[in-house]
């Protein structure tokens, strides 16, 4: 608890001001100041260089985690080499994911559109907690 918002509660205690004109005098006073950063917002806004995924389990009664940072320039460096497969491995490896559930199509993807969604995800986070594991994908 900041020093002006003591002083506030104290004064209420102290009967020299009501509850209303407390509630008035607090409210102003989280105008007046910057909002404070939560740890996900702690870096500094700017370009994001890495994709993070963390997963945190509790399996047979044991803590798991995993953490992983994939840099965006890898990312990057990925799209363009896709550039330079067969497209008929490509067209293979999109039959193969597409068995396996992931219908993606690698030859569809194009360097100016991952630069859209490198620049998008500086703003995504997505939590996931369920009662034994927490994922998170952010970037930072």
């Amino acid at each position: 608890m900041n020093e002006q918002r003591k002083d506030i509660l104290d004064m209420l205690a102290e009967g020299k001001v009501t509850a209303q004109e407390a509630e008035q005098l607090i409210t102003a006073l989280e105008r007046d100041q910057p909002p404070v950063a939560s740890s996900l917002d702690a870096r500094p806004k700017g370009k994001a260089k890495y994709l993070r995924v963390v997963v945190e389990t509790l399996e047979a009664g044991e803590p798991g985690r995993v953490n992983i940072r994939v840099p965006l320039q890898l990312l990057r460096a990925g799209v363009r080499l896709t550039a330079l497969v067969p497209p008929q491995a490509l067209e293979r490896a999109n039959a193969e994911m597409s068995k396996s559930g992931v219908p993606f199509d690698l030859t569809q993807i194009k360097p100016e559109q991952l630069e859209e969604l490198v620049e998008h995800l500086d703003d995504v986070t997505v939590e996931i907690d369920q009662p034994d594991a927490k994922v998170r994908v952010f970037c930072e």
